[in-house]
């Protein structure tokens, strides 16, 4: 087979047909199943962009529920294909219901090839399309400093455009949240979009030095200054200069050396230990910590002076548990990443993982569920993993939605956590809120939400 032509996949159980057929697609790479194991079967091997599918399948070709069921799974296991269903000329009930379960379009026998050679071409230009606009928006996000943050729900949304706003103002930030919700992912974004991005990026975490060592990793030292200091050494802060010095964990820095922060952020200038010159410094500050500074401060574990100095701008990132829709979204990315990296082919998650992932309150955040993502993708058997598989307890099917009911903001979060349990595959998505797709969409336009 000539794998440079696309694939179309032919599911007929008609031999004169088929060989009808592959001489009108001499342009495509035909591959042909009989039934719906060989369907399925020939869906994983070839991942065709176009399928035709006679819904008239064995072991009865009379009854088109067999064909709608085949259509059902290859629209789940392969979504951007594009189907284009076979009936016959007075099934036409049969032809609207496979539209409305995500057939791109229909057919009705008897068999012209020109004609249905004409839907093909035009179901194959369609995915051209799709595929084209999918690279540009990976080329886009592989350039975005915001690639690195995976976010789906209003409050990480609200984050994220703070990002974007105190970017370029040049001012001294601080990033306050939970350990694992993502502050030096942040940082970096902030970094990214800031005019200092082509400049050096240095963090530097004042909880993991220890106190008598963590001075001289910031301030640099000359030779000679204690015994071991066998060369000049510039600081993180000199390293940093013309770009971004991250200080993670701030509160832990010892309150000894917070006078000399002080300082340095209010003159700009360092002096390495040992040493007497100034060394000038053009370097923005970004810090973050988990702790209560306020609190600190009260204790007198913190000076006051130096806290307003950190905060002239301050971003509050919410826990994974206050954040609706976000951590099977994450999930997910987390999924990608490592089923690629471990050479594993795992595909999704199961909907009781699904349910599981929604209803956990991860007190670990997005550290916690990277974890267990990534332990998950090592032990499951299958394609896809199970809440046993992440080791979280199993959680009842919730009941239906009722968007009838509910208000705008409601309403809202409700479409959220549907497009997130549905992977954004809008057929499901309406089907699971138990409403059309041109509502779904409408309802999509009128929240502001991306399909």
């Amino acid at each position: 087979m000539d794998k440079s032509k696309p694939t179309l996949l032919v599911v007929e159980d008609d031999l004169g047909l088929q060989k009808q057929l592959r001489w009108s697609f001499e342009q495509y790479q035909v591959v042909f199943a009989e039934d719906r194991e060989g369907a399925l079967k020939q869906l994983r091997r070839y991942e065709p962009d176009v399928v035709t599918l006679d819904l008239g399948l064995p072991p009865d070709p009379a009854n088109a529920s067999v064909g709608l069921k085949v259509l059902e799974e290859i629209t789940t296991l392969h979504p951007q294909a594009k189907v284009i269903v076979v009936t016959g000329n007075d099934d036409k009930s049969n032809a609207v219901k496979a539209v409305g379960m995500g057939a791109y379009d229909y057919y009705h026998k008897p068999m012209d090839p020109d004609s249905l050679g004409f839907i093909v071409e035009r179901a194959f230009r369609l995915r051209e399309l799709e595929k084209e606009n999918q690279r540009l928006v990976e080329r886009e996000a592989r350039k975005s400093p915001l690639e690195g943050v995976v976010a789906a729900s209003t409050e990480m949304l609200e984050v994220c455009k703070l990002v974007e706003r105190v970017a370029p103002a040049d001012i001294s930030t601080l990033l306050l949240g939970e350990s694992g919700t993502g502050k030096e992912v942040l940082a970096r974004a902030v970094h990214g979009l800031s005019n200092r991005a082509e400049g050096r990026f240095v963090a530097i975490n004042c909880a993991s030095i220890p106190e008598n060592l963590l001075e001289s990793e910031l301030f640099g030292y000359e030779k000679g200054a204690f015994t071991g200091a066998n060369k000049q050494t510039p600081g993180k802060i000199e390293l940093a200069d013309g770009g971004t010095l991250f200080l993670d964990e701030i509160g832990d820095m010892p309150l000894a050396l917070q006078p000399k922060m002080l300082r340095f952020l209010q003159e700009r200038t360092i002096e390495r230990i040992g040493g007497r010159d100034e060394i000038a410094v053009d370097v923005r500050i970004l810090s973050a910590t988990h702790q209560n500074l306020e609190a600190l401060i009260a204790e007198g574990a913190f000076r006051e002076d130096l806290y307003y100095r950190l905060s002239e701008f301050v971003i509050t990132i919410p826990p994974l548990k206050e954040r609706p829709g976000d951590a099977l979204v994450i999930a997910r990315a987390f999924l990608n990443r490592y089923s690629h990296d471990l050479g594993r082919k795992v595909k999704g998650f199961s909907d009781g993982a699904c349910r599981a992932i929604t209803a956990f309150s991860w007190p670990g955040n997005i550290r916690e569920l990277e974890n267990k993502v990534k332990r998950a993708v090592i032990m499951t058997d299958g394609t896809q993993v199970t809440e046993r598989d992440l080791g979280l307890a199993p959680v009842e099917e919730q009941a239906p939605l009722n968007l009838k009911q509910a208000r705008d903001e409601a309403e809202r979060e409700v479409i959220s956590r549907a497009l997130s349990f549905c992977d954004h595959n809008i057929s499901k998505a309406s089907d699971a809120l138990g409403i059309t797709r041109p509502t779904l969409y409408a309802l999509l336009e009128k929240h502001g939400l991306q399909p």
